[in-house]
């Protein structure tokens, strides 16, 4: 079955270095849009109340059937995305050294210095999602969470409790914080690189979308790093 998918048009598109591309845009669009949504969820730890908001958001996240299909979804996504990018890595890591004319290596050599930069950057957010991810989404699914019940209702999580734990260690908030510049500067080139991937150009949304982009890369990272800081600043 698989060997005859590859063997379709639309097989031969995904395989190649155009729908690499493509799939890289696509995905990481998504994962863009994510990243607003989770900030949202993310600030209710600073809405004070004992953790009530961000436990009961928490909640609502687990629970809702769309939500959690939606989740599954972002989970392949990730991996989709981190496949892709390091495919895409290697070949341009192996067309700067298998060319012997001068010419082409300064052109694949120029333009492949932001594919370096975005691969090593994929790497280390990457690495920090697994790393996040066993940090709480792994303690939230397997760890002996309390239970907490809010004016009589039903008892949820109280992940409040765990994350703020996490956030007293100054390392760790450290290391988020770092985290988030190198998510800051992978979004400054992928949001824009994706609109010119899917020929989503013109001469008059261009320079919007570019400060949109440049907003965004700034502003979600920064809302993020903010959180660990805060939380650790007023524990």
């Amino acid at each position: 079955m698989l060997k005859w998918f590859l063997s379709t048009w639309f097989g031969h598109f995904l395989t190649s270095s155009i729908g690499k591309k493509v799939i890289m845009a696509l995905t990481g669009l998504f994962l863009i849009s994510f990243l607003a949504v989770h900030l949202a969820g993310n600030l209710q730890l600073l809405s004070g109340g004992g953790g009530q908001a961000f436990n009961e958001y928490a909640y609502f996240m687990t629970h809702n059937p769309i939500i959690k299909f939606t989740s599954y979804g972002l989970y392949a996504f990730i991996l989709i995305h981190a496949i892709q990018g390091t495919a895409l890595w290697l070949k341009n890591r192996a067309a700067r050294g298998g060319t012997g004319y001068a010419v082409k290596v300064n052109r694949v050599a120029g333009a492949s210095k932001a594919s370096v930069r975005m691969g090593a950057l994929g790497t280390i957010i990457l690495i920090f999602i697994l790393l996040h991810m066993t940090q709480f989404w792994l303690q939230m699914k397997l760890g002996n969470t309390e239970m907490i019940a809010y004016d009589g209702g039903e008892p949820v999580k109280d992940l409040y409790t765990l994350v703020s734990a996490a956030y007293t260690n100054p390392l760790f908030v450290i290391g988020y914080v770092l985290a988030m510049v190198a998510i800051a500067f992978h979004l400054f080139h992928g949001f824009e690189s994706a609109f010119q991937t899917l020929g989503l150009n013109h001469k008059k949304w261009t320079p919007l979308v570019k400060l949109i982009g440049r907003a965004y890369s700034i502003i979600v990272p920064l809302g993020f790093a903010i959180i660990p800081v805060w939380m650790y600043l007023n524990q």
